[in-house]
């Protein structure tokens, strides 16, 4: 049986943080997570974060298009990784 969960992040380095927690720790196959914007458009996110955010001396871009959350969906073929998966995405997860 498959089973897709799908978590909601407010910026790409979020999303990038679960990716790979979900590859080096869990032992998720990367082919088998998705990362996309929630809508059509092209989005970082709702908020500006990692390399897009501000910094020390340094204003955050003013350019980053926050057109919606970044979605990661997992696709499992089998049950053995539905709970772990889970609690990592909402670890992760953040309110958007």
């Amino acid at each position: 049986m498959s089973t897709t969960l799908t978590g909601r992040f407010q910026s790409r380095s979020q999303a990038d943080l679960v990716v790979e927690h979900l590859v080096q720790e869990i032992g998720i196959e990367r082919t088998d997570i998705f990362v996309s914007a929630e809508g059509s458009d092209n989005s970082a996110g709702t908020a500006a974060g990692g390399a897009d955010g501000s910094a020390i001396g340094q204003a955050a871009r003013d350019d980053v298009p926050l057109a919606g959350p970044i979605m990661v969906s997992v696709d499992l073929q089998d049950e053995t990784h539905v709970d772990v998966v889970r609690t990592a995405l909402a670890e992760f997860e953040t309110q958007v």
